[in-house]
């Protein structure tokens, strides 16, 4: 299997917004996922008596539009590259208000990681989009912030953009920035604080039904990646950890993720996308498999750039719950604990695309309990790097 190789120091994002690898990350075991009984069925049995996990498979055409209408024998699953049955298949409409199971969206502003005016330009733009869908949005929908409390839901799902545009009067003057933000410790608190709030919101998440569309507006954060820290086995083990830990509580969840950054001439390099295909073992875990682009990717969501169209922006993410299809399988036995296995959805008609989590790890040992908070040694200085 051919291997990630060591890449220079990466910055993502704006250069204004820009943070280091960091010495610290935060994470907690996520909980078991409740099983969620699906309205539509159209289903293939099998014997393999293992927990079935569901995957949210959205499929396109060429110009990127909602494919309907395919059948169970149109999949197939591969389990790191070896065919799965799929013990069924179902397509479900997400928009409408008896969508059952239920999908819903989260406005992620940030408030740590995004400056004020850009942030002030968001909120704009935001207003814009609640104001064009008038009352009525096609999904339940949330407004969420990033502070230094975490991320906090600002309102009960409503679908009546009104409400909406109320919420974010009321709560905009509330958001706040952790003091000292700026130099190196301001960018590493900003992605510790980013990292273990994201994580705690999944497990939280995870014990409501349904699908979440998690659309987090700004660049986030970006880890960077430096090949001259050399944090040792037991180091990079809790990287891996962690990364498994994060991957489960997105997964459990039934979070997908969008970056969304609404600036014309903003640009993201394609570096991120050498981590999007997951972590086998921890000699190779590093920090660029935390980066925002990377979580959401690895979803299945999307990372949309450059346009300062948000409403447009926002639904194109939007889309992905119109039409898309639910295939539950039961994963073959691991052969160790926290094992990668990497998904691939293969559809049998030409021309058509299907996007999807890229992975997703086996459970960790029983008798091992995860730590609250994993601590890493100060990366190595780097001549000439400036936050």
């Amino acid at each position: 299997m051919k291997q990630r190789r060591s890449l220079p120091i990466m910055l993502f994002g704006l250069a204004a917004l820009g943070t280091f690898p960091s010495h610290t990350a935060s994470a907690l075991a996520s909980e078991a996922q409740k099983k969620v009984v699906p309205a539509e069925s159209t289903a293939v049995a099998t014997g393999n008596t293992n927990p079935a996990m569901t995957l949210d498979v959205v499929v396109t055409d060429k110009s990127g539009a909602p494919v309907a209408g395919l059948q169970p024998e149109d999949f197939k699953l591969l389990d790191n590259k070896q065919p799965v049955s799929l013990a069924s298949v179902r397509e479900t409409r997400g928009f409408g208000p008896h969508a059952d199971p239920p999908v819903e969206v989260f406005l992620v502003i940030d408030a740590i990681n995004v400056r004020f005016l850009a942030r002030a330009n968001q909120r704009q733009w935001l207003t814009d989009f609640l104001k064009e869908d008038g009352k009525e949005l096609p999904l339940p929908t949330s407004l969420a912030v990033l502070t230094d409390n975490g991320i906090e839901e600002q309102n009960r799902p409503t679908r009546d953009g009104n409400d909406l545009l109320r919420v974010l009067d009321a709560s905009y003057a509330g958001f706040r920035q952790i003091h000292g933000y700026e130099g190196l410790q301001g960018a590493l608190l900003r992605e510790e604080e980013s990292l273990k709030a994201l994580n705690v919101f999944a497990v939280q998440q995870s014990k409501r039904p349904g699908r979440k569309l998690f659309i987090w507006l700004g660049a986030g954060w970006g880890v960077a990646s430096n090949p001259s820290w050399t944090g040792g086995p037991k180091k990079l083990q809790r990287i891996y950890d962690y990364i498994a830990l994060l991957s489960t509580a997105l997964r459990e969840a039934r979070m997908t993720l969008y970056e969304v950054i609404p600036a014309s001439g903003v640009g993201r390099g394609d570096i991120y996308k050498t981590y999007v295909k997951g972590v086998y073992d921890p000699k190779h875990a590093d920090l660029g498999d935390l980066s925002l682009p990377v979580l959401a990717t690895q979803t299945g969501g999307q990372v949309l750039i450059g346009s300062s169209d948000l409403p447009a922006l926002i639904d194109r993410c939007i889309a992905d719950a119109r039409t898309y299809y639910r295939l539950t399988f039961n994963p073959p036995p691991a052969a160790r604990f926290s094992e990668y296995h990497a998904i691939q959805v293969q559809l049998g008609k030409p021309g058509l695309r299907a996007r999807t989590r890229f992975g997703y790890y086996t459970a960790p040992a029983q008798n091992d309990q995860p730590p609250v908070a994993i601590s890493l040694q100060e990366p190595a200085p780097v001549s000439g790097s400036h936050p």
